[in-house]
């Protein structure tokens, strides 16, 4: 089969690579336009990019999927099937286009948590386990036929960054099992059954990432395990915002008020939430570097 690969960060890359490896032909790989990043403003191109330009696939970068030409293109390309692995919402006229579909990569067990932040989303909740899905693409998102799915737990010691790595290694396996089976025509098709109760994993904004220490201990431990390393959490410390990265829990009674922290300057810094304290592990002081509490209480007087 003649594929065109759709993605644009670094978990989209793992999938790329093990069709790739798997010896599937890569005829086109679809990915966001180059932007400018950083103090000069240069430049900067996505990771899929990166990876098709390093193993010489041929590389499209519409700014607007609709775009005439680019349809040209793709249709050029003459695949016969599509993979979108973390990209943007495609128009019917794109997913519609290959004989035999387009499939996506979604990082949660569908139906639960449809939307941009499943991985976020099932830490801060509380959840116990998460996995990937691949469907069929249709028009409503995230809510296609499943095709495969596979699952795997969330450990108290997993972040967003740690269950994303988990969930990219094992959704590029899962996407190459998904494609031979389209390919020997070997699978079944299973509607997503509709509920009340489904969990959403909207956008996240910075607003949310702010601590609200009035909640329980449990809560914030995993709002802030769910934001880290990125978009991360975020309380504020003498009037300067502090990015907070790696925490433990300490559940005693507090003696001071939620949001207030207790420190010896030296070796811990620790606020309180409503039943608890949560311990800062590192952090992020605003104008400084990311950094080991250790470190952050040698070089400031609180």
């Amino acid at each position: 089969m003649k594929i065109v690969f759709m993605g644009t960060p670094d978990f989209a890359v793992a999938s790329l690579d093990a069709l790739k490896n798997a010896g599937f032909e890569i005829v086109g790989v679809v990915t966001a336009a180059d932007k400018p990043a950083g103090r000069g403003q240069k430049l900067s191109e996505s990771a899929v990019k990166k990876y098709a330009v390093e193993h010489g696939l041929k590389v499209l970068q519409p700014l607007k999927l609709k775009d005439p030409t680019f349809i040209e293109e793709l249709q050029a390309l003459k695949a016969d099937l599509q993979v979108v692995v973390a990209f943007r919402m495609l128009p019917e006229i794109v997913w519609k286009m290959p004989a035999k579909g387009t499939i996506n990569l979604h990082g949660s067990l569908l139906p639960q948590y449809r939307g941009a932040a499943p991985i976020n989303h099932a830490i801060i909740n509380g959840e116990k386990e998460s996995g990937v899905t691949t469907f069929f693409l249709k028009q409503e998102i995230d809510t296609g036929d499943v095709i495969f799915s596979e699952s795997t737990p969330i450990t108290e010691d997993d972040t967003a960054g740690t269950l994303h790595d988990k969930l990219m290694n094992i959704g590029a396996k899962l996407i190459v099992k998904t494609v031979k089976a389209i390919e020997n025509g070997d699978y079944k098709e299973v509607p997503q059954p509709m509920s009340a109760d489904l969990k959403m994993a909207p956008k996240i904004f910075k607003d949310f990432c702010e601590v609200n220490w009035h909640q329980d201990n449990q809560t914030v431990f995993n709002h802030i395990r769910g934001l880290s390393p990125y978009p991360t959490a975020f309380t504020f410390l003498n009037d300067k915002t502090l990015k907070i990265f790696k925490v433990e829990k300490e559940n005693v009674s507090p003696k001071v008020n939620p949001g207030a922290f207790e420190t010896d300057g030296k070796t811990f810094l620790k606020f309180a939430s409503n039943n608890g304290y949560i311990k800062l592990l590192e952090l992020q002081l605003e104008g400084k570097k990311r950094m080991m509490v250790d470190e952050f209480l040698r070089g400031v007087r609180l």
